[in-house]
């Protein structure tokens, strides 16, 4: 700290300025009656506000059944689960996530493979996917990168071409649309995630949305450790499940949050508009507009950099500022454990690779005043 404050006092910076996070969720005095009341029910976990928040979701989305579980990647997980996924086969992915991405099939002892992204969306590459099919790909991840949704149909054609399993990794895009139709609402099983950062954020949490009736049975009994809901005991476990259950007080926040989803959702909108129009001629390059088929959820607002600029100076100087940034993201292959683990190295995604090595991100939550953007715009500009 002490080496933060002699920094901005050399730049002639007050060492008083107010630090401005990378992310802080909006909470009101909604979350803390619905939790009061959950609290003074004395039922804390599988209650009714679980069910009422899974109907809510799924409602929202145009899903036909949500599953709450302890997180999105848990709900991921489950998912490879629900689809067969073990030793020996291959599950193609984004090389641009969060490692859950790929982690949710690696935990099934599946391999990862990554196929190139599309540099102007950071999603999949429909092309690359399907050049990367072998006999041994059982299924694909799909990921809505920053909550811009995926080349969805595409996607799901060459699945189907191949006999893929899709599943949709969809934790950063609630809200977002795509060809007109909610997120969700597609037919394709997938998750959201609800960490403090997202655009529901109750501290830890995720929900699975499915259209099959089989698969939503099947996914709340893994999450609750296999137990059997229809006819059988307490202690009645037909299968190895897992302990992803949430609790009613998270659901309770959730429900706050989806009250007022709406309003979030245009005020994250109307944050990255701004953004927009203050870093407008400096260089760096935002995350792609919307089209005719596409409609981001905002998650977070990520620039990439120059490339002739130097992306640890700039964040070394954000933060000597007390602006939080963080480098948003590093390519999934190039993560130790997976170099060391599966042998990768640079040059297996060039594309992603040289995408990933400029990003970086800027504070962004839906109460960020004007005045904290126009500050975090002016340091980034001298930084560069």
């Amino acid at each position: 700290m002490a080496r933060v404050r002699d920094a901005r006092a050399a730049r002639g910076l007050s060492t008083d300025t107010r630090a401005i996070p990378l992310a802080r969720p909006l909470l009101d005095e909604r979350e803390e009656e619905l939790v009061l009341e959950v609290l003074r029910s004395g039922r804390l976990s599988l209650g009714p506000t679980i069910d009422r928040f899974e109907e809510l979701l799924a409602e929202r989305v145009g899903a036909s059944y949500a599953v709450a579980v302890s997180s999105g990647t848990a709900g991921l997980h489950l998912l490879c689960v629900s689809a067969g996924l073990g030793a020996g086969d291959e599950v193609i992915t984004s090389p641009i996530s969060f490692v859950a991405s790929a982690n949710c099939f690696i935990f099934e002892g599946a391999t990862p493979v990554f196929a190139e992204v599309d540099p102007r969306t950071l999603n999949l590459d429909p092309g690359a996917l399907e050049a990367a099919v072998t006999g041994r790909t059982k299924a694909v991840v799909a990921v809505d990168m920053f909550g811009y949704p995926c080349e969805l149909d595409e996607i799901r054609a060459i699945c189907d071409r191949h006999g893929l399993a899709l599943i949709v990794d969809s934790a950063e895009a609630l809200g977002a649309e795509y060809k007109g139709r909610p997120v969700g609402g597609h037919g394709v099983p997938g998750v959201f995630g609800f960490y403090p950062n997202k655009q529901v954020a109750t501290g830890e949490g995720g929900v699975v949305f499915t259209d099959s009736e089989d698969e939503w049975k099947l996914l709340r009994s893994l999450r609750n450790q296999g137990r059997n809901y229809e006819g059988g005991g307490w202690f009645n476990h037909p299968r190895l499940g897992f302990n992803y259950r949430w609790t009613d007080i998270q659901a309770a926040i959730g429900i706050a949050q989806l009250e007022k989803l709406d309003r979030m959702l245009a005020l994250r909108a109307a944050v990255a508009e701004r953004y927009n129009e203050l870093l407008d001629g400096t260089g760096v390059e935002p995350l792609c507009a919307d089209d005719a088929d596409h409609r981001r959820s905002w998650f977070v607002y990520v620039v990439a950099l120059p490339a002739e600029v130097d992306r640890g100076h700039v964040m070394e100087q954000l933060r000597a500022d007390g602006i939080g940034t963080a480098d948003y993201v590093p390519c999934v292959h190039l993560q130790p454990y997976m170099r060391e683990t599966y042998g990768f190295s640079e040059g297996v995604c060039p594309v992603a690779e040289e995408i990933a090595s400029r990003t970086l991100a800027l504070p962004f939550f839906p109460q960020l005043e004007p005045e904290d953007q126009e500050r975090v715009a002016d340091v980034l500009r001298r930084a560069l």
